[in-house]
């Protein structure tokens, strides 16, 4: 525990990631156990949950952009603005911007990656093949897919899924003198 007048230990995201698990395994619990004290307990938290998204709210209303942008920056704010419905960008934007930090990564192996958009619910990214991809991997390897979503999904968790679409097959060069040339049989 901190000294007086010191400020509070911070926790390291793994241990965030720990307490957020456990807190879902206790959750879970108390929504299966039957009871009055069960239901006053599940009311208690999600008064709770209410009360801290109102203060997000509010402080997102004075934020001004430069600090909106360092909280929306940071992984575990940004998921409770987008719990709270108080992000401030939208949902198209922050998997957009997710997939263009990938971009790079996924031409030096040799393929591309682009948002195609939102679906009802499901972010769409169209891939293109590289890095040994064959033809049978739907526009990108298996393992640039798995990347592509998590990250998608660590920017905009309220979408249901990420998948793949299809890339354009390019259309097929026809020279100008071939549709122009008769033959003189």
């Amino acid at each position: 525990m901190a000294e007086a007048g010191a400020p509070p230990e911070r926790l390291a995201d793994p241990a965030v990631e720990a307490r957020l698990a456990r807190l879902d395994e206790l959750l879970a619990g108390l929504e299966s156990a039957p009871g009055p004290t069960t239901r006053s307990a599940v009311e208690a938290v999600r008064l709770l949950t209410e009360v801290y998204g109102e203060a997000l709210a509010r402080v997102m209303d004075q934020a001004d952009a430069r600090l909106a942008e360092r909280l929306t920056g940071d992984e575990l704010v940004g998921h409770l603005l987008v719990l709270h419905a108080v992000h401030p960008e939208p949902v198209e934007r922050r998997a957009a911007r997710a997939v263009e930090r990938l971009r790079p990564a996924v031409r030096e192996r040799g393929g591309d990656v682009e948002w195609a958009g939102v679906e009802e619910g499901v972010g769409r990214v169209r891939l293109t093949a590289g890095g040994g991809c064959g033809s049978g991997c739907g526009g990108g390897s298996a393992d640039v897919t798995a990347v592509v979503r998590e990250a998608v999904l660590a920017a905009a968790p309220e979408l249901t899924a990420v998948e793949p679409v299809r890339a354009p097959a390019p259309a097929a060069f026809v020279p100008l003198t071939s549709l122009t040339h008769r033959d003189a049989r």
